[in-house]
C-alpha cells in the first residue's frame, strides 16, 4: 500500500511540476490538464496496441507520429491529430470534443510528451491511474486563477451524498451537470462492491451512468476521468449538451448533482421556449431543480446541492417548491457551511427527495451553524459528515431519532419538523441552533485590542492628511 501511495504522489508531483513550468510560459492550468488528457489518451492507446489489443485511433493519427518529431513539425502534427480525432465518433470523439492545441511553443509541448512517455499508463492499476487523475483535477479545482473550482464539488461531500442515497448496482444514475464526473465516479465505487456477477458489472460499466455538461473542456475531463477508472471504455456516458434545453425522454432511478447557481447567461437559449412545461424563471438552480424532477423515475431518489434561495424565495421559486412538495417526498435537508467550495460559495443545502409521494415530515441536519471550514487550513473531510450519515439511517428511515430536544439538547443538529409544522411555514429555511460564542477575553485584552485599532486609524488619518497637504500645495 505504501508503495502505491508513493507512486501516486510521485506521479502527481511530476505532472504538477510540468504544470508550473507551463504556467510560467503562459499556459493556464486548465488548458494544461486538457492537453495532458489528449496526450495521455494517445499514449495509452499506443500501449494498448502493443499488447495486441485493438487501437481506437485511425492510422496516421497515433502516438508514434508525435514521438519522432520536434519543433514546428511537432506542433503541426499534434494539431492535425486533434482536428482529426475531434470529428470521430464514440469514446474518442467525446474525449477530443472540440479539441484545439493550447501549447504553441514546441519545446513546451515536447516536455509534456516526454513526461508522459516515461511511464506505462494503460497497464497501471485502474484505481491508481484514476486516483492520479482525480488528484490532478482536485489541484486544478483549488487553483483560484484557473476558475476550475466551479466544475469541482468537494469529494467528501459527494461521498456522503452517495452513501445515503445508496445507488444499487442494477440502477441507473444521472448527473445532468456533471463537471468532472465526481458524483458518477463515487457512485461507481459505491456500486461495484455490491455484486461480483459478471452481467451486473458489465451493466455498471457500460449502461448505468449518464452525465452531461455544456462546456467542451469539462466533457473531455469527465470522459477521461471515467475512462481511467475503466468506465465507458467503448462509448463514454458523458454528453456535451445543455441539459436545460436539450429535452430528453430518458429517465433515471437516481439523480445526484451540484448544478450551477445564478441567472442564465445572456445570449443563452431561453429555457421556457424548449420546456414550456416548466414554471418560467431565469434562475439556473430553479430550472435545474425542475429538470431533475422531470428525469427521475417514480420511486427514484435524488440528492442535489442547492442554494438557500430555493428554500426561501417567493414567486416562481415558491411555485416550483410547492410542486416539489406535492409530487415528491422532500424528506431530508442537510444545511452546509460556507468555505467548502472552491468557487466563491453562497449558503447551500443538500435536498434529498423521492418521487411518487407528497412531502410530510422534513428532517433537517444543521451542519452550518457554528461550523467553520476553509479550503486550506481546515477543509471539510468525510469524517466531518459521518454523524449526518449515521443519523440519516439510509434504507431504514423509520428508525431515525432526533438529537434535538427542546429541554435537554436544544443545540442538537438533527431535528424533525412535522407535517403540520412544515405546512405552517412560508419557507423551508429551518433555523434553531444558537451557538453564540462567549467572549472569554479579559478587560485588559479588550482595551489593548481597541487601542491597537485606534492607533491604526490615527496612522491612516495622518497619512491621508499628508496626501491632502500635497494636493493643496
Amino acid at each position: 500500500m505504501a508503495s502505491t501511495q508513493k507512486s501516486e504522489s510521485a506521479l502527481v508531483s511530476k505532472v504538477w511540476n510540468i504544470a508550473n513550468v507551463l504556467a510560467a510560459s503562459g499556459v493556464g492550468f486548465t488548458d494544461y490538464i486538457t492537453q495532458l488528457t489528449y496526450i495521455l489518451f494517445l499514449k495509452m492507446d499506443d500501449e494498448k496496441e502493443k499488447l495486441g489489443l485493438q487501437s481506437y485511433l485511425p492510422a496516421g493519427y497515433k502516438w508514434g507520429e508525435l514521438t519522432t518529431l520536434t519543433g514546428t513539425d511537432l506542433v503541426e502534427k499534434y494539431e492535425d491529430i486533434l482536428k482529426e480525432l475531434s470529428s470521430s465518433k464514440g469514446l474518442v470523439g467525446t474525449i477530443f470534443t472540440k479539441a484545439t492545441n493550447k501549447i504553441n511553443k514546441p519545446v513546451m509541448l515536447k516536455k509534456v510528451i516526454d513526461m508522459v512517455s516515461e511511464d506505462d499508463w494503460y497497464m497501471m492499476e485502474g484505481d491508481l491511474k484514476g486516483a492520479i487523475y482525480e488528484k490532478i483535477l482536485e489541484k486544478n479545482g483549488q487553483d483560484k486563477k484557473s476558475g476550475a473550482g466551479q466544475y469541482f464539488t468537494p469529494r467528501a461531500l459527494i461521498s456522503a451524498i452517495v452513501d445515503v442515497v445508496d445507488p444499487k448496482i442494477d440502477e441507473t444514475v444521472a448527473d445532468p451537470c456533471c463537471g468532472t464526473a465526481g458524483f458518477l465516479l463515487s457512485a461507481y465505487e459505491h456500486m461495484k462492491k455490491q455484486s461480483k456477477d459478471v452481467e451486473k458489472q458489465r451493466f455498471l460499466k457500460n449502461n448505468a451512468f449518464y452525465g452531461a455538461d455544456n462546456t467542451d473542456l469539462v466533457v473531455t475531463l469527465a470522459s477521461m476521468n471515467l475512462y481511467l477508472h475503466d468506465i465507458g471504455v467503448n462509448k463514454s456516458p458523458i454528453r456535451l449538451c445543455d441539459s436545460l434545453t436539450d429535452k430528453t425522454d430518458d429517465m433515471y432511478k437516481v439523480v445526484m448533482t451540484n448544478p450551477p447557481f445564478g441567472t442564465r447567461p445572456q445570449g443563452s437559449v431561453d429555457v421556457s421556449a424548449n420546456r414550456p412545461e416548466f414554471i418560467k424563471t431565469s434562475d439556473n438552480q430553479v430550472n435545474f431543480l425542475q429538470h431533475i424532477m422531470s428525469i427521475v423515475k417514480t420511486g427514484g431518489r435524488v440528492g442535489v446541492v442547492l442554494p438557500d434561495s430555493i428554500l426561501t424565495d417567493g414567486e416562481s421559486t415558491k411555485k416550483v417548491r410547492d410542486k416539489l412538495m406535492k409530487d415528491f417526498n422532500l424528506h431530508t435537508i442537510l444545511r452546509l457551511p460556507t468555505g467548502i467550495f472552491y468557487a466563491n460559495g453562497v449558503k447551500t443545502n443538500v435536498l434529498f427527495f423521492d418521487k411518487g409521494e407528497p412531502t410530510k415530515d422534513i428532517w433537517v441536519y444543521d451542519y452550518r451553524t457554528g461550523v467553520k471550514h476553509t479550503l486550506v487550513n481546515k477543509p471539510m473531510t468525510r469524517e466531518h459528515l459521518q454523524d449526518f450519515v449515521d443519523c440519516y439511517c439510509s434504507g431504514h428511515i423509520c428508525d431515525r431519532k432526533e438529537t434535538y430536544d427542546a429541554e435537554k439538547n436544544p443545540n442538537g443538529r438533527w431535528r424533525k419538523f412535522s407535517e403540520s409544522e412544515v405546512k405552517a411555514r412560508e419557507d423551508l429555511n429551518f433555523k434553531w441552533l444558537d451557538f453564540t460564542e462567549d467572549d472569554d477575553r479579559t478587560v485588559n485584552e479588550m482595551l489593548s485590542e481597541i487601542q491597537s485599532k485606534v492607533n491604526g486609524m490615527n496612522e491612516a488619518v495622518a497619512q491621508l492628511k499628508e496626501l491632502l497637504k500635497g494636493i493643496e500645495d
